[in-house]
């Protein structure tokens, strides 16, 4: 990567609209507009949209911590998305998800050592990204653990990490500074 192609806006360059939604960020949970968002601001009202999606996944998801940072890091290494990765990694380790589950989802490899749930929704987040749907065994199965809300949650997640890794993408945002690139991973 060459650095981002979008660069932040200072404040006084911001219109009204982009000022609004940097403010609502800042004073928000997450206090600082990086990331995603500095290439949302380019469209504010996407953007203060895609926060307030953000937010429900980040602080407010019923699924458990360490689930949903597994769901996001399956969908960050799929996407090659090494801003989300590096990032959600750190969120990954301080919910408690092993870093072993970590590494081996860097490497492109099913972990070896997880709970039933982390399985779960390794499986779920996996078969989703890789056939675009999901079959009706591994559905059932999590109906049965998450319900209908947790699977909704599950899926709606993995769709709005994949959208943030695209956009990272295609800013090029770089990785904090200190990580190591992630290996291209082969087709």
């Amino acid at each position: 990567m060459s650095g981002a192609r979008f660069k932040p806006l200072a404040e006084g360059a911001m219109t009204p609209a982009q000022a609004r939604v940097a403010k609502d960020i800042l004073e928000g949970p997450r206090k600082t507009l990086r990331g995603p968002f500095v290439p949302l601001l380019r469209s504010p009202e996407l953007a203060d949209r895609v926060q307030q999606l953000g937010l429900y996944f980040r602080f407010e998801t019923k699924l458990p911590k360490p689930l949903k940072e597994l769901a996001i890091l399956v969908t960050a290494r799929h996407w090659g998305a090494q801003y989300e990765w590096h990032v959600h990694r750190k969120f990954a380790l301080e919910a408690g998800l092993s870093p072993a589950t970590c590494d081996a989802i860097a490497r492109g490899e099913r972990p070896q050592a997880m709970s039933a749930d982390e399985a779960l929704v390794y499986d779920y987040a996996s078969e989703l990204l890789k056939t675009r749907g999901v079959s009706d065994d591994l559905f059932a199965r999590a109906l049965r653990r998450f319900g209908e809300e947790g699977v909704i949650d599950l899926t709606v997640c993995i769709g709005y990490y994949g959208m943030i890794g695209l956009t990272l993408n295609t800013d090029r945002t770089p990785i904090p500074e200190g990580e190591t690139p992630l290996p291209k991973l082969a087709d």
